[in-house]
């Protein structure tokens, strides 16, 4: 039981929520309840967390000695070793293997949009997540061919403004979470991630605020000039929980030290749950109570 434990970990299912963006051209297609094209995006959904659990173990196999260095990545199952490597790797092998033949099932588009999302992945790993900038924008293209992913697994439109407002959000967490990093690890910053050595707090604070201000911005155009727009004008009335939920992260970044784990706060911090929520609960009355 131990094992398990430790193998459930490993593949860290607090981190599945990155994968929900797949619902995207669902949702603002108002399709969610067409119980068909529901039923294949869970699937997809369940087969990039699978596919994730791959990228997770992969990605620890190869940092273990440098996560032995940082003060929360040291009790990974793989860094403390409450599970061996070859475990590990033959547990990757096994969620390789059924992400690969049930993204086939689906469709041979899915498949190789699995096949690229891993490919993005490894590259990460190998070579990129060492590299000034694209590190951060190598895993931003991950969650735009995920939400890109839902909509062509279902044969709808996604509009170009909310791809563009996917792209902007996973930047802002991803250099929110480079900052976290850099502060945290001090001079040990450069042994856990070389790129981090081409970072100053001063670089990433300014990053920061652009890329939460174009955040914003691509947000309310997307609100007001898209397709879905034109058919659902008030879906301004989400514009302030976007607005809040960016400016509540931004606090919790300068003034809580937090944005090392997103997933975490969006579990945690009650104030960006409860306005998630109440962003859920607008768009969907918006959307599917015209």
């Amino acid at each position: 039981m131990r094992g398990l434990k430790a193998f459930l970990q490993l593949i860290r299912p607090k981190q599945w929520t990155k994968n929900l963006v797949v619902f995207a051209g669902l949702v603002f297609s108002a399709n969610l309840f067409d119980a068909a094209k529901l039923l294949q995006v869970l699937q997809l959904f369940v087969i990039f967390c699978l596919a994730a659990g791959v990228v997770y173990i992969f990605n620890d196999w190869r940092d273990m000695p440098g996560d032995r260095l940082h003060p929360q990545k040291k009790n990974r199952p793989l860094a403390s070793k409450a599970i061996s490597p070859r475990a590990a790797v033959t547990g990757a092998f096994v969620l390789l293997a059924i992400s690969l033949a049930w993204s086939a099932a689906l469709s041979p588009l899915m498949l190789g949009v699995v096949l690229l999302y891993l490919g993005l992945n490894a590259a990460y790993s190998l070579g990129l997540k060492h590299a000034v900038l694209l590190d951060v924008f190598t895993v931003t293209a991950g969650f735009v061919l995920r939400a890109a992913a839902g909509a062509w697994l279902i044969q709808v439109p996604i509009s170009s403004w909310l791809l563009i407002v996917t792209t902007l959000l996973s930047l802002f967490l991803g250099f929110a979470k480079r900052r976290h990093e850099l502060l945290v690890l001090g001079e040990k910053a450069t042994q856990h991630r070389r790129s981090l050595g081409e970072y100053s707090a001063q670089l990433l604070d300014q990053i920061m605020g652009v890329v939460a201000s174009a955040t914003i911005i691509a947000y309310c155009l997307y609100a007001a000039t898209s397709a879905t727009a034109q058919d659902y004008r008030s879906l301004m009335l989400t514009v302030p929980f976007v607005l809040y939920g960016v400016l509540r992260y931004l606090y919790l970044v300068y003034q809580k030290n937090q944005g090392g784990a997103p997933e975490m706060i969006l579990l945690r911090d009650r104030p960006m749950i409860v306005a998630i929520l109440l962003w859920v609960l607008t768009v969907g009355l918006i959307l599917y109570l015209k």
